[in-house]
């Protein structure tokens, strides 16, 4: 229990933050048809909020599936390396359906508290998780009410917000690794291209972000490659310090 309640805190200041990103995504979805409940259903059970943007822009377009599916692994396949990251700090009891249970809340945040735990028991990750996860749930709530309530231009008003997270996530990263400046120039640029040039505007927006995100990945991965070190090189260096 003490497991349990630990988690719990660490997981408030990740629910306070989620509340308004989700009361974003509650706004946005009605704006584009659904009904509040219809995005609350949503929230609670895919938990991505990239994924869920993209995914009610392309659900209002019929048919397309595979564009669906692609943008979708490309958005959320980072999660799937978190959790085997994380795998490999559990306790033994942390097996079986709660490994399933693992993967379905782990967020980019979820991953960043548990990945500095030395030891992930299941207490202390079903603390953390259940607070985001409640925020989630109920920030599209009150903005999935809310949104069929007020006027329009009021929603078109707020609809922009989802930019300035966005805007939130991007800038202090650029301002920390000017490398990253690049790649989200490249998005970008793509991404206005595809909007305005007539030959490009047919393509569904899945797939423009699908394309979008592997080009700037990969145009950054060769200029600016990684560079691995050796581990006799490690252990010289380790020598050193000592």
């Amino acid at each position: 229990m003490k497991g349990y309640i630990r988690g719990l805190k660490a997981g408030v200041p990740i629910a306070l933050g989620y509340l308004s990103v989700s009361f974003t995504f509650g706004i946005k979805a009605v704006s584009l048809g659904f009904t509040w409940w219809q995005a609350v259903i949503i929230s609670m059970m895919v938990v991505t909020s990239a994924g869920q943007f993209a995914g009610v822009q392309m659900m209002m377009t019929p048919g397309l599936y595979f564009d669906m599916l692609i943008s979708q692994i490309t958005i959320n396949v980072r999660y799937s390396f978190m959790s085997v990251s994380i795998s490999q700090k559990v306790e033994e009891k942390f097996k079986g359906a709660y490994r399933w249970i693992l993967g379905f809340f782990m967020t980019d945040e979820i991953f960043a508290v548990a990945a500095a735990e030395d030891k992930v028991t299941r207490s202390f990750f079903a603390g953390l998780s259940t607070l985001p996860w409640v925020g989630w749930s109920v920030g599209t709530l009150f903005g999935g009410l809310l949104g069929e309530v007020l006027p329009k231009a009021v929603m078109n008003a707020l609809g922009l917000a989802i930019y300035g997270m966005f805007v939130a996530i991007v800038v202090p990263e650029v301002k920390k690794v000017k490398k990253v400046a690049l790649p989200v120039f490249i998005a970008a640029a793509l991404s206005i291209m595809f909007k305005y040039v007539p030959v490009f505007k047919e393509i569904s927006a899945g797939m423009v972000i699908t394309i979008s995100a592997l080009i700037s990945a990969v145009v950054a991965a060769i200029i600016f490659p990684v560079k691995e070190v050796d581990e006799e090189s490690l252990d010289e260096t380790k020598k050193e310090d000592e």
